[in-house]
């Protein structure tokens, strides 16, 4: 990559968009979030898969603290602390909620503020350790629900959907992470240059 400026140094390597966003080798190796069998069963597969989304997520908000309130473009609020806050709405939502039956009220957004997890996700240290806590919370619970779920029919009632099964869920919330995750490999980049899968 050629820099901008005329007498400074090339970067010697190339940025590669391919790349693990681990940077170093013996940390690229431990990482296992695409280890998953192509031919394991459906539900090894689904929870397998959802659990590397999560992970990308947590790797690409690592080693950050006020910056993970920045936004990224005006006049979107879009951040990674209110990524980490709108995941733990939706695996609240969805497994707790829905398909556990539990009052369970999203932690950062309602009906009177339905943008609060992005709106709300400002530098401050308190509001970045209960997004943290609140995330892995409600990714605990969710991991624990699938585990002792006879199986994957196993349905919940959706305001929305309607009656959804846990088979459902899994995909959304595979989708939801790696939509949610794309927008993650933007919001890195802009804060520290950081590329990578």
């Amino acid at each position: 990559m050629t820099s901008p400026h005329p007498h400074s140094h090339p970067d010697p390597r190339p940025r590669r968009r391919a790349e693990l966003f681990v940077a170093q080798e013996a940390a690229a190796e431990e990482d296992r979030r695409f280890t998953t069998s192509a031919t394991a069963d459906e539900r090894s597969m689904l929870v397998d898969i959802l659990g590397a989304q999560r992970a990308t997520l947590e790797m690409k908000c690592a080693g950050l603290d006020a910056e993970l309130a920045r936004r990224s473009v005006e006049p979107s609020t879009l951040s990674l602390l209110g990524l980490l806050r709108h995941l733990a709405d939706m695996e609240r939502r969805w497994f707790r909620r829905v398909l556990a039956r539990q009052d369970a009220p999203a932690l950062f957004s309602s009906e009177a503020n339905p943008d609060g997890d992005f709106d709300g996700a400002v530098a401050d240290p308190a509001v970045i350790a209960e997004a943290w806590d609140a995330w892995r919370g409600e990714v605990a619970f969710s991991e624990g629900f699938v585990a002792e779920a006879p199986g994957l029919d196993v349905t919940g009632e959706d305001s929305w959907r309607g009656p959804v099964s846990l088979r459902w869920v899994l995909i959304h919330m595979i989708e939801e992470y790696a939509r949610h995750n794309g927008h993650a490999d933007l919001l890195r980049e802009r804060i520290d240059g950081a590329i990578g899968v």
